[in-house]
């Protein structure tokens, strides 16, 4: 179940990740979008806030010490086509956006102080989807897990950069905290009760 108050993080499904023509694509992704879009009416419906994530880097990599890959060309940078979110996942007005400058979206951002605004604090659920499951949502989770959140891995919304690194990063979630792996399905349900319990 929904421990608490909740908040959905929609993590990185920008045009580098999400888009099928772009060297950083995310296996997957794409047909893991019309389940990202229903989660995301679900939770607005509910009361559920949804932040997103967008990894952002200044030209030259100087930002991402050593998370940066030898080889690796440049990916969301600051000003380019790649590093905005994709239309199907557009923000609302009531919506947030926190950007990134490393893996996880907990590290040199604001989004504690955004959930603590949002009065989602330690001890209740943050329900987490996006890309990568190997990369991105496996850092945010693991920080939120470390920081006494409830995780909810929406493990059918979610891509990695490959399908064994996908599979292989939502079983040390699960291990790291168990129960914290689910599916979509799972998720509507419980939003359904959370957003009754709201109502009383």
């Amino acid at each position: 179940m929904i421990h608490g108050r909740a908040a959905l993080l929609v993590i990185d499904l920008q045009r580098d990740f999400a888009t099928q023509e772009s060297s950083f694509y995310c296996p997957g992704c794409h047909e893991m979008l019309p389940g990202v879009v229903k989660l995301i009416t679900a939770c607005r419906t509910a009361g559920v806030p949804v932040i997103y994530t967008k990894e952002v880097h200044r030209a030259g990599g100087i930002d991402l010490g050593r998370e940066r890959t030898p080889g690796e060309p440049e990916h969301c940078v600051l000003d380019t086509p790649g590093v905005e979110l994709i239309e199907e996942v557009t923000p609302t007005p009531n919506d947030f956006v926190v950007s990134k400058p490393r893996y996880s979206a907990f590290l040199g951002t604001d989004l504690g102080f955004v959930l603590n605004g949002l009065g989602v604090r330690p001890g209740d659920t943050l329900i987490i989807c996006g890309a990568a499951t190997d990369v991105c949502v496996h850092y945010t989770a693991v920080d939120a897990h470390q920081r006494d959140y409830w995780i909810k891995i929406v493990e059918d919304c979610c891509a990695g950069t490959n399908p064994e690194n996908h599979r292989s990063a939502l079983a040390l979630l699960e291990q790291r905290q168990v129960g914290s792996r689910t599916t979509l399905d799972k998720v509507l349900g419980e939003l359904e009760i959370y957003a009754k319990g709201l109502k009383i």
